[in-house]
């Protein structure tokens, strides 16, 4: 038995397997009081709120673990969940579980049992339940496990005030111990002998539950083994390692696949007499229906398309009036302020670092913030709602064709997001050569930095065809991508791709708080960068730009006219071979927002003139081609870092700088020179 908690401060984890309903049930139970952070060491993201009891008014710090199917050592996700349970033993745990799909939801809930006893089973989706016309006895389901199961139905906050009571009760009191399973005899054997070995480890002791430990170390769990390896003296490691090795010879099999069998005979006896599921359970879900559609070997791409396509067209909708309006309220901010400082006697040249440096050029990112959102929304609502799953299920036939994992385009739809996390999501790959693929082509899913400039330029230049505008570069990425990765396979990373397994949720309404929140935490970022980066920029921009001393603001005797100048000739073929392009285009070498603030910089324009200022000086030929350069040219300064960090070389990265110029440079070209031979300059 563990002892009684003492702690003053509880905290509580949460955890489940992905698509359970966890985080809207951690949403639910926190609001907008959830602080998103990294695990430290780690990328993967870390959730943390605070929970009042309405009782006693007790604050609980409530933890949203990474949604995982087991606490193996295959995936990071996975081992930050266990290792945070181990190390930080939290007072109580919280199991989120799909109640419609309980025998595959249980097999993380034993795992979790034979951790800690300290569990409150989440029922959740209960409502789905109740309309399948599913009955599941809680009663006994409860006793078999061991731990109290609590229906709920997080999307409406039902049931969560009973499983919080429930949890707090856990979190104070005494438990019994890890939950057994009955593993055989032969496992049972190799357990009874290896556990008093691992006794001789006092920091193993003091750390796991030996029992557990000695199921991973069965289980070929690499990093625990190594752990087992380095800690325990040299005599009793020399057992431990025998005793494996005899496990395995005695099985004829790997002693993993014994203990998942067990586990899951063990859930199977469960649900045998738990559930009960009427006949019409049998036929045909709404999912099943619309998967017959979505998912359709002939109509799932063009359908996927479609959708995009109309992701695009209501960002635009939605968020273009409303970037109008910030234009105008940065010109008004930026004429306000000057007129004060300079009321105020501030030197003219002060007045134009704030002016035409911070606010045009912080102005000239921001007012995108609104379509920005908009795009992520959509991306939200689609990903929430169960289609994702199914988007990436439908281009598995199309990226196996072109050497591709089936998995890799969920990286790459991250790119649409950000290229950095899409590039650490790339860790979800088995494969090496499949992971160094999809890190070395995601640069070219265009990100919303990306879009900023998209939206700035085909607003000035395409204004009633801006939505299909950018989605034609958006399919233009994807489609250097594909050859690109293509390319690679065929040429430098050859072999076979691993087998694709997915699991496909059922399709649901989002939840519209844990939409908005999702959509939150990703739009936030850009703004973050605005007030950062971007203002470090601008502010380089601006120097440059008024020096030396002496020279005319932004002409071309400055510093950054002189730079421009000299690149300048070299776009000339594609059709914007002016210094002030060539200076924007260096400036969205350190980030591609930085675009829009070089371009409000050069020109000695707010944001609501910056769209008139371009159409002097491009040609809506010139400007297309522009964007085709600013999709697939040299990646951001973060992202050649992050391919740096995770290909663990210099190689990767350079590589990826020279070849996504050339292409860019040379796609750039060929649209204009093309373009003008068709009539269009």
């Amino acid at each position: 038995m563990e002892p009684a908690r003492t702690t003053q401060t509880l905290t509580i984890a949460v955890a489940g397997n992905p698509n359970s309903g966890k985080t809207t049930l951690f949403n639910a139970l926190t609001g907008l009081r959830h602080h998103v952070g990294n695990w430290p060491g780690v990328t993967v993201e870390k959730k943390e709120g605070r929970y009042r009891d309405p009782k006693s008014g007790r604050e609980v710090l409530l933890v949203d673990l990474p949604g995982i199917y087991g606490l193996g050592a295959y995936a990071e996700d996975e081992r930050v969940a266990r290792d945070y349970i181990v190390g930080e033993r939290p007072d109580a745990l919280i199991n989120v579980v799909d109640a419609t799909n309980l025998e595959r939801n249980l097999f993380l809930t034993v795992q979790l049992l034979e951790l800690t006893p300290r569990v409150v089973l989440a029922l959740n989706m209960w409502d789905e339940v109740e309309a399948r016309g599913m009955k599941i006895r809680t009663d006994l389901l409860s006793e078999r496990l061991g731990v109290l199961a609590v229906p709920t139905v997080a999307t409406k906050k039902q049931g969560l005030d009973t499983l919080m009571e429930v949890a707090l009760d856990v979190a104070a009191r005494s438990v019994r111990e890890p939950l057994r399973i009955d593993y055989g005899p032969e496992v049972e054997e190799a357990l009874e002998r290896l556990v008093p070995l691992l006794e001789r480890a006092s920091e193993l002791a003091a750390k796991y539950p030996l029992r557990w430990l000695a199921v991973k170390y069965l289980e070929g769990d690499e990093y625990l083994a190594r752990e087992v390896e380095d800690k325990l003296p040299r005599e009793a490691l020399a057992e431990v390692r025998a005793i494996r090795a005899h496990l395995r010879e005695r099985l004829g099999e790997d002693p993993e696949v014994v203990i998942a069998d067990r586990r899951y005979a063990f859930i199977e006896r469960i649900l045998c007499d738990v559930v009960e599921r009427p006949q019409e359970a049998e036929t045909l879900t709404f999912s099943d229906r619309l998967d017959r559609i979505l998912t359709h070997r002939i109509w799932g791409i063009p359908i996927f398309l479609f959708l995009m396509f109309l992701v695009f067209e209501f960002t635009f909708a939605l968020g273009k009036p409303l970037s109008d309006l910030l234009e105008e309220a940065f010109s008004w901010f930026g004429d306000v302020t000057g007129e004060y400082l300079t009321d105020l006697g501030v030197h003219d040249t002060v007045v134009s670092l704030v002016t035409n440096g911070i606010i045009n050029g912080v102005g000239a990112v921001v007012v995108f913030f609104p379509p920005i959102f908009f795009m992520f929304l959509a991306i939200a609502l689609l990903e929430d709602s169960g289609y994702m799953a199914r988007a990436a299920y439908v281009m598995d036939r199309f990226m196996r064709a072109i050497g591709l994992h089936g998995k890799s385009f969920i990286p790459m739809l991250l790119g649409f997001g950000c290229n950095v996390p899409a590039i650490l999501a790339t860790r979800t790959l088995e494969s090496r050569a499949d992971r160094l693929t999809t890190i070395l082509v995601n640069p070219f899913m265009s990100c919303t930095a990306r879009l900023a400039v998209f939206v700035l330029l085909a607003g000035a230049f395409f204004p009633e065809h801006a939505g299909l505008v950018v989605f034609s570069l958006y399919l233009l990425g994807i489609v250097v991508a594909i050859a690109v990765a293509k390319f690679l396979r065929t040429f430098i990373f050859k072999g076979e791709s691993a087998p694709f397994i997915l699991e496909l949720p059922p399709y649901r309404f989002p939840d519209v708080r844990s939409l908005l929140l999702h959509t939150w935490d990703r739009a936030k970022e850009f703004l973050r960068k605005a007030g950062t980066i971007i203002v470090a920029i601008v502010i380089l921009i601006w120097a440059l730009g008024n020096l030396p001393p002496g020279v005319e603001e932004n002409s071309e005797e400055s510093y950054i006219g002189q730079i421009g100048q000299a690149i300048a000739p070299v776009f000339a073929p594609a059709g914007f071979g002016t210094w002030e392009a060539g200076v924007a285009l260096l400036a969205g070498v350190l980030a591609k927002e930085s675009v829009n603030s070089a371009f409000s910089a050069v020109y000695g324009v707010d944001p609501a003139e910056l769209g008139p200022a371009l159409a002097e000086h491009f040609t809506p030929l010139a400007a297309y081609a522009f964007m085709v350069m600013t999709l697939l040219y040299i990646p951001c300064a973060a992202t050649i870092a992050v391919i740096r960090q995770e290909t663990q070389s210099w190689k990767w990265p350079l590589i990826a700088l020279v070849y996504t110029t050339l292409i860019g440079y040379t796609l750039a070209v060929l649209v204009y020179q093309v373009g003008r031979l068709l009539g269009l300059a």
